[in-house]
């Protein structure tokens, strides 16, 4: 007799004997795997960070550098566009063990007549891919929290896309990919 456990709210942990394999399961990890830009866009409740979960420990298994960002622990309320990227790029050094290599109030100050759009894309073409040599998936969970921010980041999702366009032109764009999982939809991210 197997022996289940059941959660209530929140990612279920790795090993939970009660997740239940979806074609989403399939579908996500196959369209990070072929590079592809990908979303999960539901209501509350319905799997997705346990998704998040189980696709990254796939990708990891095929030597995939993974990191997630909770943009509810960045925060909404009384934050700056300069606080909310810096924390972007803080959580993604960190994520990926960058954060001893590379002092972000450093490379915040040496680039602070830059925009912070600027900023942002010089990390990931000058820190980020450099840095890591092996495909890099930046998970960018309950993105809906971007949408109570008190600025405009159409400029942050310009930037994931113009990623995704850079590839035509420096190939080590295609070892980046995104996506993002919340409870939105496309048109409610960018204007």
């Amino acid at each position: 007799m197997n022996n289940y456990e059941h959660y209530i709210g929140g990612s279920l942990p790795i090993n939970a004997t009660s997740y239940v394999n979806r074609l989403a399961d399939n579908d996500l990890y196959q369209g990070i795997k072929n590079g592809d830009f990908c979303y999960v866009l539901n209501s509350r409740q319905m799997g997705k960070s346990s998704l998040r979960v189980k696709t990254i420990q796939r990708l990891e298994q095929d030597n995939i550098a993974c990191v997630t960002i909770d943009m509810t622990e960045i925060g909404t309320h009384d934050i700056t566009p300069s606080e909310w990227y810096a924390s972007i790029i803080d959580t993604i050094l960190t994520g990926l063990n960058l954060d001893d290599d590379f002092d972000i109030e450093e490379l915040w100050e040496a680039n602070s007549q830059l925009s912070y759009v600027k900023r942002f894309s010089k990390f990931i073409s000058e820190i980020l891919l450099p840095s890591i040599s092996q495909n890099i998936v930046i998970f960018i969970d309950e993105i809906d929290s971007t949408l109570s921010l008190p600025f405009n980041i159409d400029d942050f999702f310009a930037v994931v896309r113009d990623c995704y366009n850079k590839r035509a032109d420096n190939s080590d764009y295609q070892r980046l990919t995104f996506a993002m999982i919340g409870v939105a939809t496309p048109a409610d991210l960018i204007k």
